[in-house]
């Protein structure tokens, strides 16, 4: 029985997890303590995020087939079926908001005449046109779902060390580098 992911599963995971950290932390500081609209900061600071933010969609595409051609280790026997169905729900739930985000991070961009820019080395192709009307739709949603997703990461997190703390078991420890 397979006890702990493999290194590729694990480096993807820590690494996605330290760019949404990241590209989270400046979207947040860009809204909320930026004074105003006319900040010459801006500009900078949603360059950056779009371009590192870009990466989860390309890291995602390996991430899915990584997890899909090399299962996970089984869930300890001491978690009820439910727990464990739970828990996989959860997963499969944060997959969904992962891309989600970057994809509506996009179709903000694009509605907004805007380009979606990759590591400063290419943009993406604009898949549509600017749409007032749809950057309208599109700005709250990405929004609302970086904070789904930001709640969703700290209970993954707090999952995470019960089960390293109280459950004691090895949860914790098959993400972890050796």
């Amino acid at each position: 029985m397979q006890t702990s992911y493999t290194l590729t599963a694990k480096i993807l995971h820590w690494l996605m997890a330290a760019i949404f950290i990241f590209v989270w932390c400046v979207g947040f500081y860009t809204d909320h303590f930026i004074a105003s609209d006319t900040d010459p900061s801006i500009p900078t600071l949603i360059g950056l995020h779009k371009n590192i933010a870009t990466t989860i969609i390309f890291l995602f595409c390996i991430r899915l087939f990584w997890r899909y051609t090399r299962p996970a280790p089984e869930l300890p026997d001491t978690m009820s079926k439910s727990m464990k169905r739970i828990a996989h729900i959860a997963h499969i739930l944060l997959y969904v908001v992962l891309i989600a985000m970057p994809i509506t991070g996009c179709l903000f961009s694009w509605s907004a005449n805007h380009h979606v820019p990759v590591l400063y080395l290419f943009n993406l192709p604009d898949l549509i046109q600017a749409n007032p009307k749809l950057e309208d739709i599109v700005a709250p949603i990405h929004i609302y779902l970086s904070w789904i997703v930001a709640i969703m990461i700290v209970g993954h997190i707090a999952a995470a060390l019960k089960h390293r703390f109280i459950d004691k078991d090895n949860v914790l420890k098959s993400m972890m580098f050796k």
